[in-house]
Formats: C-alpha cells, structure tokens, sequence
C-alpha cells in the first residue's frame, strides 16, 4: 500500500491563512455567485432551445424536453 502525502501549494497556504471574510462581504460573494448561476442557467437554456433535431439525438434529448427545460425561469434548477 502506498502512503499518500499531502503537498499543499503556497497559494492554498496564503488563503487559509487569511481571517475569513466580513459579513457583508460573505453576502456579496454569495450574491455574485448567484447571478452567475443565474447567467449560465439563461444561457445554457437559449443554447438548448436553438439545438438542431441531430444535436438533440446526440445528448439524447426529445424536442419536447429540450422545449420544457428551454422554458423554464432562470431561477429554477
């Protein structure tokens, strides 16, 4: 059996060594992260939407999942 050991990069160490961050801006990371979410789901869905009748064989999807899943708000997983 081998023994694993664990290498940490001086990135890694420089952040773990940092006081973890004010309220607010734990609030703002998570707000910004959200919007991402937000953007790629809205993006990710118009892309679904314009996809040929070949390329939704080829994820195997039917045009009506791709219709349903195209027409869902960006705020729904």
């Amino acid at each position: 059996m081998t023994q694993h050991t664990k290498t940490t990069s001086p990135d890694m160490l420089y952040l773990s060594s940092r006081p973890a961050l004010p309220v607010l801006a734990e609030a703002a990371v998570a707000f910004a992260v959200l919007i991402t979410k937000w953007t790629v789901r809205q993006r990710t869905r118009r892309a679904l939407a314009a996809l040929s009748q070949e390329q939704l064989d080829d994820v195997g999807l039917s045009r009506a999942e791709a219709h349903y899943q195209a027409t869902l708000p960006f705020w729904r997983p």
